[in-house]
C-alpha cells in the first residue's frame, strides 16, 4: 500500500461531536503519537489512548461475541472499513475458542465507499457515493494486521479470517454459491445504507440457525434511515426484540430463536 499522508487524508464521514471534542482528541493524539514508552511495550498500553466511546464499542462486540460462542457456524461483517470489528472478532476467537478452526470470519466491504445510495437512505448530505471509503489499497494493509492476529492465535496454520472486496449486494451471492455449507452465528451489518443491507440480509437468511445474532449498526438512527427500512422489508420489525446493551447508544442486535 501506498504511504499516505495521514494529517491531509480526507474521508467522507458523519461527524456528530462538538469542536471542543475534537479539540480534545487531537491533544490525546498528539499524545499517542510523540509517546515516549518504548516500542516493546506500546501494543500492551493501547488502553492509554482508549477514549469512552471506542472501548464501549469494544465492550459491545465482545458482548455480541459471547453471545454466538455456544452457535456452530462463521462470524460474517457487513461493512467493514478500517477493520477493528473483524481484529477484535479474531482476538476474541483466540480467547474464548481459540482451538475452533471452524470458525471463519468474513469481512465484506466495497473498501471505496458507498457504492451507490437509494432514495430511501434519506437526504443527509454525507449520504452519497464514496462515503466512507479508505485509502487506496488498504485492504492489503489490513489482511497483514489480521494475519498478525491470526498468528498469535493456536492452529494459526488454518486461515480463520477472510476479506471479500467489492459490492457485497453481489458478492455475497458468490460466496454463498462457493460455500454452500456456509452457518452464520453471528452476522455484524454497518454498510448505514438501505440497498446492501436488504440484499445481504435476503442473502444470508437461509443459512441463519436459532440462536444466530444479527447485530446493526444503525438501527433507529434518523441520519441513516435506510438500514431500519431494509430490516423492516426482510425481517419485520415486529418478529424480534430490538435489543440493546448499556455498551451501544446506536448499536443493537436480534436473535434468531
Amino acid at each position: 500500500m501506498k504511504k499516505e499522508n495521514k494529517s491531509t487524508t480526507k474521508v467522507n464521514v458523519l461527524v456528530g461531536s462538538k469542536q471542543t471534542e475534537l479539540d480534545n482528541r487531537s491533544q490525546l493524539l498528539k499524545l499517542m503519537q510523540t509517546s515516549p514508552i518504548p516500542d516493546s511495550e506500546v501494543l500492551m498500553n493501547l488502553g492509554l489512548f482508549l477514549k469512552r466511546q471506542d472501548l464501549s464499542r469494544i465492550l459491545f462486540m465482545n458482548e455480541l461475541y459471547q453471545k454466538q460462542v455456544g452457535v456452530h457456524g462463521s462470524i460474517f461483517e457487513f461493512g467493514v472499513r478500517w477493520g477493528q470489528n473483524l481484529a477484535l472478532f479474531e482476538t476474541m476467537r483466540g480467547i474464548y475458542e481459540p482451538y475452533n478452526y471452524n470458525r471463519k470470519i468474513v469481512g465484506f466491504d466495497t473498501f471505496e465507499g458507498f457504492p451507490s445510495v437509494d432514495k430511501k437512505d434519506g437526504v443527509n448530505p454525507i449520504i452519497k457515493k464514496g462515503s466512507y471509503d479508505v485509502v487506496k489499497g488498504y485492504e492489503n494493509y489490513l489482511s497483514q494486521i489480521l494475519q498478525c492476529l491470526e498468528n498469535e492465535n493456536p492452529i494459526a496454520h488454518i486461515k480463520t479470517t477472510h476479506l471479500v472486496k467489492g459490492d457485497a449486494s453481489k458478492s455475497i451471492k458468490t460466496y454463498l454459491k462457493e460455500h454452500p455449507e456456509t452457518i452464520i452465528s453471528m452476522a455484524y451489518f454497518d454498510f448505514d445504507i438501505y440497498t446492501p443491507t436488504k440484499e445481504c440480509l435476503l442473502a444470508i437468511k437461509p443459512h441463519l440457525t436459532k440462536g444466530s445474532v444479527i447485530g446493526f449498526d444503525e438501527l433507529n438512527f434518523q441520519a441513516f434511515p435506510g438500514e431500519t427500512i431494509a430490516v423492516q422489508e426482510v425481517l419485520g420489525l415486529s418478529s424480534y426484540k430490538s435489543q440493546r446493551s448499556p455498551f451501544g447508544v446506536l448499536q443493537s442486535y436480534i436473535v434468531f430463536e
